[in-house]
């Protein structure tokens, strides 16, 4: 049997709450700055949740062709922007038909499917023929080939909050298959918008601590009460070890495994302990060919939902058993909040730098550790710590899992 080809990450973009770029959202991430506040980008004022992860100093022009902007989504912008940062960032020479994209995203132009309706049941006015190509999932993978003339395979997985890092997933299959030498794995999400909000807040999945934004997204923390949405945009361009060896690139971690399976249980309900997450992990150490002792960090899903949480933290002391009790797992989205397709791949950059940096990202706002999660978090501020191998887990609705695994190269 041939030897499995290696996959190796050569480019990084993050377009985020707390930061527009790789470098400012790493810095703001291990510097404790939460990006969670009131929103801004449409009325709350009748609604039960008024906060959530912004990105309040993106400027579109700065990354889009002015002539595209009022063409694209914002979750579209976001993720292009990202990409653009990522190709840039590898030095990438694309060739056409051996480059590929695999995008991730939750509820693809969600918003603005809102807000059209919100105006045509208002005013009757007709609705912009730019409506249907703004909103698909797939456009956003489409507005980056046309702009990069990338031509080779392209995809955009719908997983929920897994969506991310099953981008990576497959733009792994797809390199080690041999279907292209380059795989731009992108994600993308904007979805506040008054069905969204009012749906979520109805199931109490979201936060209602409106009058401290700050301090609403508390994963593993006993006062717990619900996610905060965000939005942003991530990317990776991934390569085969031989490709991006043969035109001399920065190398800055490997893939080394990957895990996806389904709960098959209920639709937004994890199962009990969380067994479905514990069989993903495992699947993504078996794909590694890794111990669970040789994980030195998981950046967890840790959503602040009080039983996701807790569920999350069962699956981990399942897989690595007492092991657990020293493993760090944090959780950045007390920072960000919940980026949902865009998390996974955002994640996976705190995982890269924090291996190449020697720095286990922190979870904000740990003030009253739960007994029920009982995991070192890495509480409030970042830790210096030197490790070569992380785990990045996702956890989504209708039971969909995900672990990517990355190393130091």
């Amino acid at each position: 049997m041939s030897q499995r080809k290696r996959i190796v990450i050569t480019g990084m973009g993050a377009v985020t709450p707390v930061g527009v770029g790789v470098t400012a959202y790493w810095n703001n991430l291990i510097d404790g700055k939460c990006g969670i506040g009131p929103l801004t980008r449409l009325d709350t004022a009748n609604l039960p949740i008024q906060i959530g992860g912004e990105v309040r100093d993106f400027d579109p022009e700065q990354f889009i062709p002015k002539a595209q902007i009022n063409k694209m989504a914002r979750f579209t912008q976001l993720a292009y922007a990202a990409a653009g940062e990522a190709l840039s960032d590898s030095g990438v020479e694309i060739d056409p038909y051996r480059t590929g994209i695999t995008m991730g995203t939750a509820m693809n132009g969600v918003a603005e499917i809102s807000e059209t309706q919100d105006q045509y049941t208002r005013t009757g006015k007709k609705v912009s023929p730019r409506f249907v190509p703004k909103v698909l999932g797939n456009m956003a993978a489409c507005q980056i080939a046309i702009a990069h003339n990338i031509q080779g395979p392209s995809f955009t997985l719908n997983t929920a909050c897994s969506s991310g890092l099953d981008a990576i997933t497959l733009a792994v299959m797809l390199l080690r298959n041999g279907n292209a030498d380059v795989m731009l794995a992108v994600g993308g999400e904007s979805i506040a918008c008054p069905p969204v909000i009012s749906s979520l807040a109805t199931s109490n999945a979201l936060s209602r601590n409106n009058g401290d934004p700050l301090h609403a997204c508390r994963p593993f923390d006993r006062k717990r009460d619900g996610f905060v949405m965000g939005e942003g945009g991530g990317a990776l361009v991934l390569e085969t070890e031989e490709h991006a060896l043969s035109r001399s690139a920065h190398i800055y971690g490997e893939i080394l495994g990957c895990g996806n399976n389904n709960d098959a249980y209920h639709i937004t309900a994890p199962r009990p302990h969380g067994e479905g997450g514990a069989r993903c992990m495992r699947l993504a150490l078996e794909d590694a060919g890794l111990a669970p002792e040789q994980i030195g960090y998981v950046n967890a899903h840790g959503t602040s939902t009080p039983v996701g949480d807790a569920m999350e933290c069962d699956a981990i002391r399942t897989v690595f058993g007492d092991y657990a009790a020293r493993l760090p797992v944090s959780s950045t989205k007390g920072a960000t909040g919940h980026l949902m397709g865009a998390g996974g791949i955002t994640e996976v950059i705190a995982c890269v730098l924090g291996i190449r940096d020697g720095i286990l990202p922190p979870t904000l706002n740990v003030t009253d550790p739960d007994p029920a999660c009982g995991l070192d978090c890495v509480p409030l501020t970042a830790r210096r710590q030197s490790y070569d191998i992380a785990m990045s887990n996702a956890l989504g609705f209708g039971g969909q899992n995900a672990s990517v695994i990355v190393g130091r190269y």
